[in-house]
């Protein structure tokens, strides 16, 4: 029989960058690089939670005071969390149509990546993340906490020129589709795997899934059980 234990643990992880909870989940990520930081390969995909941010709102808040009542919902959710603030812009005069603009920015950053063109190596200067990953977490961050429209071309190029990323590279890759393709990817996994909301981690080939406002000790807890466990033997968690 083979005892061998796993040594890396591949994660994929779905989000929505408009999503709050994803925004508070960041902080669960980056104590998983920090603890498991070669035992870990976490992959980001998207999904289209904020895909049309006009019809979810009228859909599930129109009778519960629309924007107003959602903004009021999130200042409930960020008291809970002392390292959450929100701006008085977000959700009231900010209000994005889409997230899915941004997600295919980052799918572009990625393709970019994927071809060797920008590091994936972790940075300090970034907290210890890929430049992709916090390009993601600094388009979060300037919509919560700066309140500012990351929907929108001008804001998310702004970002990358902090993060000295290749703007025009990244918007030949937007322009010949190959991001749009990578998120169709991110689709169908999406649909493959039935994920239903964001966000979530998926671990052990799509059998366990961690979703919504998980604490970091059960994602703790089902990576130690993966890394410990026979290679091939089914995990108990």
């Amino acid at each position: 029989m083979n005892t061998n234990t796993a040594t890396k643990v591949s994660i994929a992880y779905f989000s929505d960058i408009l999503c709050i909870w994803a925004y508070i989940a960041q902080v669960r990520l980056d104590q998983l690089r920090q603890d498991f930081s070669q035992q870990v390969e976490i992959r980001c995909h998207y999904i289209s939670i904020f895909g049309d941010v006009h019809g979810k709102i009228t859909n599930n808040w129109q009778q519960r005071g629309g924007f107003d009542g959602y903004r009021q919902h999130l200042n409930e959710v960020s008291r809970q969390y002392d390292f959450v603030d929100l701006h008085p812009d977000t959700w009231t005069n900010t209000r994005p149509y889409s997230s899915m603009s941004c997600h295919l920015f980052l799918k572009a950053i990625e393709q970019l990546q994927n071809q060797n063109q920008i590091s994936c190596t972790p940075l300090e200067q970034c907290h210890n993340r890929t430049l992709l990953e916090e390009a993601a977490w600094q388009m979060r961050r300037a919509f919560f906490h700066h309140g500012r429209n990351i929907a929108q071309l001008k804001e998310q190029q702004g970002i990358a020129e902090q993060l000295g990323l290749p703007v025009d590279d990244i918007q030949s890759v937007l322009d010949s589709g190959e991001a749009h393709a990578l998120l169709s990817s991110d689709y169908a996994l999406k649909e493959q795997l039935m994920i239903t909301g964001s966000p979530t981690f998926v671990l052990n080939e799509g059998r366990q899934k961690l979703y919504g406002n998980i604490g970091y000790r059960i994602i703790e807890a089902n990576i130690h059980e993966l890394l410990d466990s026979p290679v091939d033997q089914a995990s108990w968690c």
